[in-house]
């Protein structure tokens, strides 16, 4: 399973920056990184100065990274019709306690973004999975979903007995209990998403903000938001510090923002915190975020093995797989015996983990009764036969 490192801020911070600029410096010092981005301003692609879409995109100028911009509204019509559209039909307007527009489900474009993620974080082949998430409030709203659900299920199936037309609307089910299952299941879904994000071995959580009064003050309730939460929330990077130069109206500038930033220290004492000066230019292309990802992280030494690997700012990397001669090591943090299988095709040996396969690396075929898996702090070590 992928190191998932979230970025994550109020709007206009430099969240894309950030979290672009610390895939391209994992990437180029070794690491397979994938780059996921929900921001429908496609500003990751303009970031890369690389055309990202819906799947996995090779940015040819990094060697081991890849670009993924989601597309979650569209994911959302593939699994859950809108049902906005036939309500106010169907109820005529006249129920006071019925409402269409309490029928959009909060949360639900960010669990669809989250869903797809999880099928990315759980693939062994991915190393570090960065996610240049949509401003704070919108995972907030995700973390929140699974108890909005539970409302939402009674209002369907209120809706269900009120009005029987309703019952083919969702997921294809035809009776009220039904459609509260699949809803269930969904929930249950996202539940297992949350414990995924929850998980300080699979997650960290890094704020992105500015030194303005308005940037710190959201920052903190943001932080506060994410603990409630249990989310493991590691550091902070405070971006657009004016530079110390001979000016007053610098001079002054840069006595404001230092106020600001030691309010923020003060507030959040047990994170790591890293200030970036604002730049002359714009950052963007693979050389200024190159440059801003030594400024976040230095030269990160990624060593033999599954790791970690200290990469600065509160953060720790693993890889995903590692081969040591017959044996292939992959690091499964939170995954238990149960959630895995073991099968083989053509000499290509398959890992299941939550129903999902993945082929195994390795240089040679085999079949999966000749090789023998222990699942041990966190690792899975597949032994494969000898030559």
């Amino acid at each position: 399973m992928a190191r998932l490192l979230l970025f994550g801020g109020k709007g206009g911070v430099g969240k894309t920056t950030t979290s672009t600029s610390t895939a391209v410096g994992l990437a180029q010092s070794g690491l397979k990184v994938l780059l996921v981005s929900s921001d429908p301003a496609h500003s990751t692609s303009d970031s890369l100065g690389v055309e990202l879409g819906s799947s996995p995109t090779e940015v040819s100028e990094v060697p081991g990274l890849w670009g993924l911009e989601l597309d979650p509204e569209a994911r959302i019509s593939d699994h859950i019709p809108k049902l906005t559209e036939s309500l106010g039909p169907m109820l005529g307007g006249e129920d006071p306690n019925l409402n269409a527009s309490e029928m959009v489900l909060p949360g639900l474009d960010e669990a669809m973004a989250f869903d797809e993620l999880l099928k990315h974080l759980e693939n062994p082949d991915w190393d570090v999975i960065v996610f240049d998430t949509a401003p704070t409030g919108h995972t907030l709203r995700f973390l929140a979903l699974p108890e909005i659900i539970e409302k939402w299920a009674d209002k369907i199936i209120r809706m269900h007995r009120l009005t029987g037309g309703i019952r083919a609307m969702m997921f294809g089910a035809k009776e009220g209990e039904k459609m509260r299952d699949e809803l269930e299941k969904f929930r249950r879904r996202v539940l297992h998403v949350r414990r995924i994000l929850c998980n300080p071995n699979v997650t960290r959580f890094t704020l992105v903000t500015i030194p303005e009064k308005m940037g710190v003050n959201e920052t903190i309730r943001a932080y506060k938001s994410l603990k409630e939460f249990d989310l493991p929330v590691t550091g902070c990077v405070i971006n657009r510090m004016t530079p110390d130069l001979d000016h007053e109206f610098i001079s002054t500038r840069r006595k404001n923002e230092r106020k600001n930033v030691e309010e923020l220290k003060k507030a959040l004492t047990d994170l790591q915190f890293h200030e970036v000066e604002l730049k002359d230019s714009d950052i963007h292309g693979i050389d200024s975020l190159t440059n801003m990802s030594l400024e976040l992280h230095g030269n990160p030494v990624i060593g033999d093995g599954l790791g970690p690997f200290e990469i600065g700012i509160g953060l720790d990397v693993h890889r995903g797989t590692w081969t040591d001669g017959d044996d292939v090591l992959l690091h499964l943090p939170g995954i238990v015996r149960d959630d895995l299988s073991l099968r083989s095709e053509s000499g290509t040996v398959y890992v299941g983990i939550n129903s999902r396969e993945h082929p195994v690396k390795f240089s040679r075929p085999a079949k999966a009764s000749q090789v023998n898996a222990k699942l041990e702090d966190e690792v899975l070590r597949l032994t494969f036969p000898s030559e």
